[in-house]
């Protein structure tokens, strides 16, 4: 049985729109427009979801990202690679990026996803971002793949000078420093559905402070609050 005219009209409007918005942001029409539909859907939408996809582009995402950082700071040892590294494709940045380029109006998701807020989730846009990455290397290629992330993670990488230090090895590197006991990480909370869980996570240094955060994942609440906790330590 068919749907409503005015539900297949909606629908065909929506897929146009989202064609548009591939085309403008990899520089071409999609060759493979099902690997695209895919990449943007939501588990809790279809089972034909983003989840292989988003697997195979957090690593072209890693590979591209970690043979830019050699060739840009050939002076710089493993270590401060890795930190630049970690430092750029962690899935809030990923998010980030999906929101700058307007990723979460194209997503599909369920009913219940979608009133339980995951198109806010860092979780959720990370992993539709990456997945348009393995999508667009299987549809056209490494170099699109690359040409692409390039284009949207340039200005990240430019503005990063000195190689950063993860906020919780900062940490515990300034309870040395200090004659400190080493940071304590405590799992406050943990809520939401499984789709969009958040983690709430308290970090204390005893007799000198304390600090709390959230994050979609227990690393990034505890990342957050070890970052938190240097500021006002600073």
């Amino acid at each position: 049985m068919s749907g409503h005219p005015n539900d297949r009209a909606h629908e065909r409007a929506r897929e146009n729109a989202a064609t548009d918005w591939l085309a403008a942001l990899i520089g071409h029409a999609p060759g493979d427009r099902a690997l695209y539909t895919r990449a943007l859907t939501h588990g809790s939408a279809s089972a034909d979801n983003y989840e292989r996809l988003e697997f195979l582009g957090d690593r072209i995402l890693g590979l591209v990202v970690a043979d830019w950082l050699y060739a840009l700071f050939p002076a710089e040892k493993e270590g401060q690679l890795s930190r630049r590294l970690n430092a750029l494709v962690t899935g809030s940045v990923c998010a980030d990026v999906a929101r700058d380029i307007g990723l979460p109006a194209h997503v599909m998701l369920g009913k219940q996803a979608r009133d339980d807020g995951a198109l806010d989730s860092d979780n959720v846009l990370g992993d539709v971002m990456e997945a348009i990455i393995g999508a667009l290397y299987l549809d056209k290629g490494m170099e699109a793949a690359r040409t692409l992330i390039h284009r949207l993670w340039s200005a990240r990488i430019d503005g990063s000078v000195a190689a950063p230090k993860h906020p919780k090895s900062a940490l515990q590197e300034w309870a040395a420093a200090n004659r400190r006991k080493g940071p304590i990480y405590t799992l406050i909370e943990r809520t939401g559905p499984h789709h969009a869980l958040r983690f709430r996570v308290g970090v204390s240094i005893p007799n000198v402070g304390e600090a709390e955060a959230e994050g979609g994942s227990k690393q990034e609440a505890e990342t957050e609050a070890a970052a938190l906790l240097l500021e006002r330590l600073s």
